[in-house]
């Protein structure tokens, strides 16, 4: 007996040792599994855009947890009674089968499990007799590889619904328009019917099957089936593009708010001049990106597309004159003649306002005080601070930033000033605008200056995991109390705005901000071409408050802080060194010029805590890199004060 117990042992372990080494030289091919389409949904999980697998195949990966309840337990119950408790293969339901199969003369049932057909649907094969006998030793080979619940998310991923459709999720979509998880019994129902026979129970075409079949399975009459399909969502398809190309991808986008912006990009855009666009964006303040449309006969996301902004950049203008002492919003600045140099701006309507106070020079747009403003903050110290803020400034080739900065002489995109805006409705910190809620803020591209000629944009080593402070709060605060006013003929009280129109009205802007969102409004031709008579406030400023129109809730205003005439409440005379700002890239072919504001006179500029040779009446002096590499800059002034700052030398 002892024998047989042994001989019997070792043949059991030679099978499973068999059995183990089938399943390592055949493991389950799951490559259909892993083609599947990209599904893009919103912050709440709502389908916002899908694309297709490879192929053209409509397949999209969904587990038995992304579905309603209700779909699963018609299935089992239809296709699978003992599912939870089988191996793969139900002798009880096998021997059902055959039993109805010789009593008919023909086949009437297969007795497939759902493993079974999870089996099949990774591998096709002809259905015969060999095919099933493989069927059975895949589907155990699954459930010793897999849980019930993933074997479920298998069938649900691959059965066939006719046509290019192939799993729930997508029939889900073409047939109800509905995500998985809110089918009804009904709809669950007709699901779980038509893989049966796919072509020939598509509601489409074969109605009167679906429908009876449906029906069977459903115990009762569910009505009508659909009779067409419903074209599957592509929202924000070109803003989409870029993103990962397979498997479920969240964004930051609001699915209604989506919605709502593409039909007002539609509705507007066709009231816009021949071969005339705009681009709509609305972002939180913290920088999710909360929709954006694209109107008119381009498809394109114009969002991405650098454009000259006019007057739109005034405002960062003022609030780094503000933080520097320089003025006041009740500061009496003139709007008068005056030259710079070659250079003679005029107003947009070539008037001049005479003496007014800086606030209303802003408010108003006027064109003189913020050149001169530019000129005492410095063109090359304002853009760098910009760009490491992380807004991609496009000068003209070989150009440096110069005065023509203050009414637009620069390309930015939509996003980027949207971007720095989020700084005037926060902290003063700029946002780097993201559609994905994980991604991680790229370091900003940093302007490298060199003697006579400024570098174009390039990415740069930052010495922080995060672009440096753009503006102080206070100042930022104090902007954006200056730019709240309500819409001309649109109410809106409690919102922030500021219009931008380029020269020979090529661009047309308005960007708004509250305590929430940033909105952005670009109107014009994609090829530079001129608009005749367009300006921001004619043509993006409506489309600006009717986006805010379309936001939750009412504006929630920006309070300003309470400063007295005359200037910033922050200590105007802090030693501060403005520039190279903390963080900065500069390229290593000639002298730096360090400059700093405030403290007591003589100042002491140190590198590495080696002084440079300074003039005491001056706050400034030159420096000559020795080599590429990282530098501490400081100054010290006579009464003790010191400000830092550590710099990368290509």
């Amino acid at each position: 007996m002892t024998r047989w117990l042994r001989r019997g042992a070792a043949g059991l372990l030679l099978a499973a040792s068999a059995l183990l080494l089938l399943d390592r030289l055949f493991p389950p091919d799951l490559s259909r599994l892993a083609m599947t389409g990209r599904e893009i949904v919103d912050r709440s999980g709502r389908t916002v855009a899908v694309l297709p697998a490879p192929g053209g195949v409509w397949r999209f990966r969904i587990a038995a947890d992304d579905v309603s309840p209700v779909l699963v337990d018609t299935l089992i119950a239809t296709e699978d009674r003992r599912f939870w408790w089988h191996p793969g293969v139900d002798p009880v339901g096998l021997l059902r089968a055959v039993a109805q199969d010789v009593r008919a003369g023909h086949v009437v049932s297969g007795g497939s499990t759902l493993t079974m057909q999870a089996a099949r649907l990774l591998h096709p094969r002809p259905r015969t007799v060999t095919a099933k006998l493989i069927e059975m030793a895949r589907a155990m080979q699954l459930e010793a590889h897999f849980s019930k619940r993933e074997i479920l998310g298998i069938w649900l991923t691959l059965a066939p619904y006719g046509g290019n459709l192939e799993g729930v999720q997508a029939a889900a979509l073409a047939w109800f328009g509905v995500s998985p998880h809110y089918l009804d019994a009904a709809q669950s129902a007709l699901l779980v019917a038509i893989p049966r026979r796919p072509e020939a129970l598509r509601p489409d075409r074969h109605p009167t099957p679906a429908r009876a079949l449906r029906d069977r399975i459903l115990r009762a009459d569910g009505g009508p089936v659909p009779n067409a399909r419903i074209a599957l969502p592509r929202h924000a398809a070109q803003a989409l593009a870029a993103l990962p190309a397979t498997g479920r991808v969240t964004t930051t986008l609001d699915l209604p708010l989506q919605v709502a912006l593409e039909r007002l990009a539609a509705e507007r855009a066709t009231s816009l001049p021949d071969h005339a666009a705009l681009a709509l964006l609305v972002a939180d303040v913290n920088g999710d990106i909360a929709a954006l449309a694209t109107g008119g006969p381009f498809a394109m996301d114009l969002t991405r597309a650098s454009r000259s902004p006019g007057s739109a950049l005034k405002p960062f203008i003022y609030a780094m004159a503000y933080q520097d002492g320089l003025i006041g919003p009740e500061t009496r600045v003139d709007d008068l003649p005056r030259r710079f140099g070659a250079y003679a701006p005029e107003n947009f309507d070539r008037a001049f306002a005479g003496p007014v106070t800086a606030g209303e020079a802003l408010r108003r747009s006027l064109n003189l005080p913020a050149v001169a403003l530019l000129d005492r903050v410095g063109p090359l110290r304002f853009a760098t601070v910009l760009r490491q803020a992380g807004a991609v400034l496009r000068l003209p080739p070989g150009g440096d930033p110069s005065l023509p900065l203050a009414l637009g002489g620069v390309g930015i995109t939509l996003r980027d000033i949207v971007g720095l805006y989020a700084g005037l409705a926060t902290d003063g910190d700029a946002r780097r605008l993201r559609l994905l809620p994980t991604e991680p803020a790229p370091n900003p591209a940093m302007l490298q200056p060199r003697p006579g000629a400024m570098l174009q944009p390039r990415p740069a080593v930052m010495l922080q995991p995060r672009a440096a402070a753009m503006l102080q709060p206070r100042a930022a605060a104090m902007v954006a109390g200056i730019l709240t006013q309500p819409f001309p003929d649109w109410g809106q009280p409690g919102v922030a705005w500021k219009t931008g129109t380029s020269w020979g009205g090529r661009d047309a802007w308005a960007i708004g901000f509250d305590q929430r969102h940033v909105v952005g409004a670009w109107v014009g031709r994609p090829d530079g071409t001129p608009l005749q008579d367009a300006t921001g406030r004619a043509l993006a400023l409506p489309l600006l408050a009717r986006v805010f129109d379309l936001l939750p809730g009412a504006p929630r205003p920006i309070t300003p802080p309470v400063t007295p005439a005359g200037g910033i409440t922050h200590d105007a005379d802090a030693l501060r060194l403005l520039f190279p700002p903390p963080g900065a890239t500069l390229s290593g072919d000639g002298s730096v010029t360090l400059r700093a504001m405030g403290g007591q006179r003589p100042l002491t500029f140190l590198v590495d805590g080696a002084p440079l040779p300074t003039d005491p009446a001056r706050r400034d002096t030159n420096w000559l890199p020795p080599a590429p590499g990282f530098y501490k800059l400081t100054v010290l002034d006579a009464a003790g004060g010191n400000a830092q700052a550590a710099v990368r030398i290509k």
